[in-house]
């Protein structure tokens, strides 16, 4: 491909709409929240109140915005669907197409630590042989272009077809690159499941199995692995520490999203807290969320949500994950047959898992690993569940390993 089909539409949320955010901020009730200071009962009063204040009279959204849009921002339909995605070419001899796929509750923004470092790895000390095209399109329904309408089915195995006529067709490309994390993670490895021959490879941030939503209890995040007396003690309290972070998130997404998506659809402040309590949760934040994210970049991502109305349709996926369950392109063994990289993080062990090492050898040794050509397993002490965001300079030196060699 000698020159990109598109022409650049920078994304611009009306000044109606911001106007219309900061009233309802204004309008705020609090609910009453006491002895919640230590969230352990979730986010506090207090503290959220700190964050509903400075949206509404300190955070400066154009400034935010004027940053994303210092990138090229496309949208496009695909089959029918409305995408959107940022852009930025790549800087080296041979670049080849990567695309990036975000998960729940991160927005495309989520991977802007780690867009210049792949696209232009000179300009940060790297090698200009290891340079990527860009992509990083927002998932259909979890911001720009709008609300996501005629897809009520949406969910990953489908948006990976979406990704595929993107690259393919609508782009051009004849053979690219896919990574992602969470959702994304699902969805890319769908990609090394059923168009493995036209992918370099995919590096993902989990490694869970394409059938993971699959079932009548798939909202239970003990994956039928309940707490048993004779569990060693620090196995017990790792299976309770990862049910408090997820397993409210993944039942009520899973068996009552358009519930709880009327509050937030309509509240601001509610809309926040419920992104907030994952943000704070899944990182790797010493108890100081904003070690991890400041004030800016909570509200610049709460923001995406907000503006597009898009929290009903990015609760759907896990839903839809399980209503129209995964099935097989072929019955080959590994599933994912993609040159495969993983990284992990031992913010995530599971249970009886303590090191980065151990991390991996579990991972190799055990179930998971059957389903991918892994090719480059690495896990780091530092950063969670938005490595990406949090350990960026990791999470681009194992991508590059990944497609070392692997490029034309």
């Amino acid at each position: 491909m000698t020159a990109f089909p598109l022409a650049p539409k920078p994304i611009h949320v009306p000044g109606t709409v911001l106007d219309d955010l900061r009233a309802r901020l204004a309008l705020t009730r609090a609910p009453v929240d006491e002895g919640n200071e230590d969230w352990s009962y979730g986010v506090p009063a207090g503290y959220l109140g700190e964050l509903v204040a400075y949206w509404r009279d300190g955070f400066d959204w154009r400034k935010a915005e004027a940053a994303i849009n210092a990138y090229e921002h496309h949208e496009v339909t695909v089959d029918g669907v409305p995408v959107h995605f940022l852009r930025k070419p790549g800087r080296g001899p041979r670049p080849i197409p990567l695309i990036l796929t975000h998960g729940w509750p991160w927005t495309f923004w989520h991977w802007s630590k780690v867009i210049d470092p792949l696209a232009d790895p000179a300009a940060s000390g790297g090698d200009p042989a290891d340079a990527f095209d860009v992509i990083v399109p927002s998932l259909p329904g979890f911001g720009f272009p709008g609300p996501l309408t005629g897809f009520p089915d949406v969910n990953f195995w489908k948006v990976s077809d979406l990704w595929h006529t993107l690259m393919t067709e609508t782009l051009g490309y004849a053979k690219y690159a896919a990574a992602g994390c969470d959702i994304g993670g699902i969805v890319t490895s769908q990609l090394g499941h059923k168009y493995a021959g036209e992918l370099y490879g995919i590096h993902i941030g989990s490694g869970l199995p394409l059938d993971f939503f699959t079932g009548p209890r798939a909202w239970s995040f003990t994956r039928n692995r309940p707490l048993t007396d004779d569990q060693p003690a620090d196995v017990r309290a790792r299976i309770v520490e990862l049910d408090h972070r997820s397993a409210a998130h993944l039942t009520v997404h899973m068996l009552d999203g358009a519930t709880l998506a009327h509050g937030l659809s309509d509240s601001p402040a509610g809309l926040l807290a419920w992104l907030l309590e994952r943000w704070t949760a899944w990182s790797d934040n010493g108890g100081d969320v904003e070690s991890v994210f400041t004030k800016d970049d909570l509200l610049t991502h709460a923001t995406i949500y907000w503006a597009t109305n898009s929290i009903a349709t990015s609760m759907r996926y896990y839903a839809n994950a399980n209503r129209y369950p995964w099935t097989p392109s072929h019955d080959r063994t590994p599933r994912v047959e993609a040159p495969t990289g993983l990284t992990f993080v031992t913010y995530e062990n599971p249970p009886g898992i303590h090191t980065a090492d151990e991390r991996v050898r579990a991972f190799e040794n055990g179930p998971q690993a059957a389903w991918f050509n892994h090719v480059n397993v690495t896990a780091h002490d530092r950063g969670g569940h938005f490595i990406p965001w949090e350990n960026p300079n990791a999470w681009v030196d194992d991508l590059r390993r990944t497609f070392g060699g692997r490029r034309p």
